[in-house]
Protein backbone atom coordinates (compact mmCIF):
# COMPACT_ATOMS: atom_id res chain seq x y z
CA UNK A 1 0.00 0.00 0.00
CA UNK A 2 2.80 2.51 0.03
CA UNK A 3 4.27 4.42 2.88
CA UNK A 4 1.20 5.65 3.67
CA UNK A 5 -1.63 2.84 5.43
CA UNK A 6 1.16 0.12 6.24
CA UNK A 7 -0.59 -1.42 9.44
CA UNK A 8 -3.59 -1.67 6.73
CA UNK A 9 -2.57 -5.78 5.71
CA UNK A 10 -2.47 -6.29 9.51
CA UNK A 11 -6.12 -6.22 9.97
CA UNK A 12 -8.19 -8.95 9.12
CA UNK A 13 -10.50 -7.56 7.15
CA UNK A 14 -12.88 -10.89 6.12
CA UNK A 15 -13.18 -11.51 9.69
CA UNK A 16 -15.19 -8.50 9.91
CA UNK A 17 -18.30 -7.15 9.04
CA UNK A 18 -18.49 -3.62 7.60
CA UNK A 19 -22.26 -1.57 8.43
CA UNK A 20 -24.17 -3.16 5.95
CA UNK A 21 -23.83 -6.41 7.43
CA UNK A 22 -21.18 -7.53 4.21
CA UNK A 23 -17.32 -8.74 4.78
CA UNK A 24 -14.84 -6.11 5.21
CA UNK A 25 -12.63 -6.58 2.40
CA UNK A 26 -13.51 -3.97 0.20
CA UNK A 27 -12.37 -1.27 2.87
CA UNK A 28 -8.20 -1.77 2.09
CA UNK A 29 -8.78 -0.69 -1.92
CA UNK A 30 -10.97 2.08 -1.17
CA UNK A 31 -8.43 3.52 1.78
CA UNK A 32 -5.63 3.00 -1.07
CA UNK A 33 -7.77 4.79 -3.14
CA UNK A 34 -8.13 8.10 -1.03
CA UNK A 35 -4.74 7.88 -0.44
CA UNK A 36 -3.10 7.45 -4.16
CA UNK A 37 -6.09 8.55 -6.26
CA UNK A 38 -7.39 11.95 -7.60
CA UNK A 39 -9.56 14.48 -5.92
CA UNK A 40 -12.23 12.59 -8.22
CA UNK A 41 -10.87 9.24 -7.25
CA UNK A 42 -10.84 9.91 -3.11
CA UNK A 43 -14.30 11.41 -2.75
CA UNK A 44 -15.81 8.56 -4.85
CA UNK A 45 -13.92 6.06 -2.35
CA UNK A 46 -14.53 8.50 0.83
CA UNK A 47 -18.48 7.90 -0.10
CA UNK A 48 -18.36 4.79 -0.78
CA UNK A 49 -16.05 4.25 2.57
CA UNK A 50 -19.26 5.93 4.55
CA UNK A 51 -21.57 3.35 3.16
CA UNK A 52 -19.66 0.41 4.10
CA UNK A 53 -18.39 2.13 7.58
CA UNK A 54 -20.86 4.35 8.65
CA UNK A 55 -24.15 3.33 6.88
CA UNK A 56 -26.77 5.73 6.58
CA UNK A 57 -24.30 8.01 8.19
CA UNK A 58 -25.47 6.70 11.78
CA UNK A 59 -24.72 2.55 11.51
CA UNK A 60 -21.47 1.41 12.36
CA UNK A 61 -20.46 -1.55 11.97
CA UNK A 62 -18.02 -3.82 13.10
CA UNK A 63 -15.45 -3.01 10.91
CA UNK A 64 -15.96 0.69 11.71
CA UNK A 65 -13.60 1.22 14.82
CA UNK A 66 -10.37 -0.74 12.85
CA UNK A 67 -11.14 1.55 9.72
CA UNK A 68 -10.85 4.62 12.10
CA UNK A 69 -6.77 5.08 12.41
CA UNK A 70 -6.36 4.69 8.44
CA UNK A 71 -8.97 7.81 8.01
CA UNK A 72 -7.22 9.81 10.65
CA UNK A 73 -3.79 8.71 8.93
CA UNK A 74 -4.57 9.75 5.57
CA UNK A 75 -6.23 13.35 7.35
CA UNK A 76 -3.03 13.91 8.80
CA UNK A 77 -0.98 12.81 5.21
CA UNK A 78 -0.06 16.21 3.85
CA UNK A 79 -0.79 15.07 0.08
CA UNK A 80 -4.14 12.92 0.57
CA UNK A 81 -7.23 15.21 -0.83
CA UNK A 82 -10.50 15.23 0.16
CA UNK A 83 -10.00 15.93 3.51
CA UNK A 84 -12.76 17.59 4.67
CA UNK A 85 -14.97 14.63 3.48
CA UNK A 86 -12.91 12.40 5.21
CA UNK A 87 -13.31 14.88 8.45
CA UNK A 88 -17.14 14.56 7.94
CA UNK A 89 -17.38 10.98 7.97
CA UNK A 90 -14.90 10.69 11.17
CA UNK A 91 -17.78 13.32 12.79
CA UNK A 92 -20.92 10.88 11.73
CA UNK A 93 -18.80 8.18 13.35
CA UNK A 94 -18.34 10.07 16.43
CA UNK A 95 -22.14 11.05 16.89
CA UNK A 96 -23.78 7.67 15.97
CA UNK A 97 -25.33 5.96 18.90
CA UNK A 98 -27.97 4.02 16.84
CA UNK A 99 -27.24 0.86 18.59
CA UNK A 100 -26.93 2.28 22.02
CA UNK A 101 -30.63 3.98 21.54
CA UNK A 102 -32.35 0.44 20.24
CA UNK A 103 -30.55 -1.48 23.10
CA UNK A 104 -31.97 0.66 25.33
CA UNK A 105 -35.09 0.66 23.65
CA UNK A 106 -35.44 -2.82 23.67
CA UNK A 107 -35.20 -3.08 27.10
CA UNK A 108 -35.60 -6.39 29.22
CA UNK A 109 -34.75 -10.08 27.76
CA UNK A 110 -35.06 -8.04 24.67
CA UNK A 111 -31.85 -6.07 25.17
CA UNK A 112 -29.98 -9.29 24.46
CA UNK A 113 -30.32 -8.91 21.30
CA UNK A 114 -27.64 -6.18 20.76
CA UNK A 115 -24.72 -8.10 22.42
CA UNK A 116 -21.89 -6.16 20.07
CA UNK A 117 -23.22 -3.41 18.56
CA UNK A 118 -23.25 -1.09 21.30
CA UNK A 119 -19.53 -1.99 21.68
CA UNK A 120 -19.22 -1.35 18.28
CA UNK A 121 -20.20 1.91 18.77
CA UNK A 122 -18.14 2.89 21.53
CA UNK A 123 -14.95 1.34 20.29
CA UNK A 124 -15.47 3.67 17.11
CA UNK A 125 -15.67 6.77 19.09
CA UNK A 126 -13.69 5.96 20.92
CA UNK A 127 -10.65 5.44 18.08
CA UNK A 128 -11.94 9.13 17.07
CA UNK A 129 -11.44 10.45 20.06
CA UNK A 130 -7.89 8.95 19.91
CA UNK A 131 -6.98 11.22 17.18
CA UNK A 132 -7.80 14.36 18.89
CA UNK A 133 -4.11 15.55 18.32
CA UNK A 134 -4.46 15.07 14.20
CA UNK A 135 -7.61 16.47 14.20
CA UNK A 136 -6.63 19.57 15.91
CA UNK A 137 -3.52 20.19 13.19
CA UNK A 138 -6.03 20.81 11.20
CA UNK A 139 -8.11 22.85 12.94
CA UNK A 140 -5.45 25.09 11.80
CA UNK A 141 -5.12 24.86 8.06
CA UNK A 142 -4.72 27.17 5.82
CA UNK A 143 -7.63 25.47 3.73
CA UNK A 144 -10.61 26.99 5.19
CA UNK A 145 -12.69 23.76 3.99
CA UNK A 146 -10.79 21.49 6.29
CA UNK A 147 -10.02 23.76 9.08
CA UNK A 148 -13.62 24.43 9.58
CA UNK A 149 -14.63 20.76 9.31
CA UNK A 150 -11.65 19.84 11.60
CA UNK A 151 -12.72 22.76 14.21
CA UNK A 152 -17.07 20.73 13.83
CA UNK A 153 -15.17 17.52 14.54
CA UNK A 154 -13.28 19.02 17.73
CA UNK A 155 -16.72 20.38 18.65
CA UNK A 156 -18.67 16.83 18.20
CA UNK A 157 -15.63 14.96 20.23
CA UNK A 158 -15.97 17.96 23.31
CA UNK A 159 -19.82 17.78 23.17
CA UNK A 160 -20.61 14.17 22.52
CA UNK A 161 -19.49 11.97 25.82
CA UNK A 162 -17.73 8.94 25.22
CA UNK A 163 -19.72 5.60 26.64
CA UNK A 164 -19.67 4.07 29.64
CA UNK A 165 -16.73 1.67 29.84
CA UNK A 166 -14.82 2.15 26.63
Amino acid sequence: MGSLLKGVAGVRWGGLRDAQGARAGSIPPLLSRVAYGGEDTARLAIDELGDRICALGFVVGEATAPTVPFLLELVGAPHVPCKADLLDLLERICRTENWHSSAAAAGGPKRTAFKEQPDWEATSRAAVRAGRSVVEALAESVRPEEAEAARALLRVMDEVPPFPNV
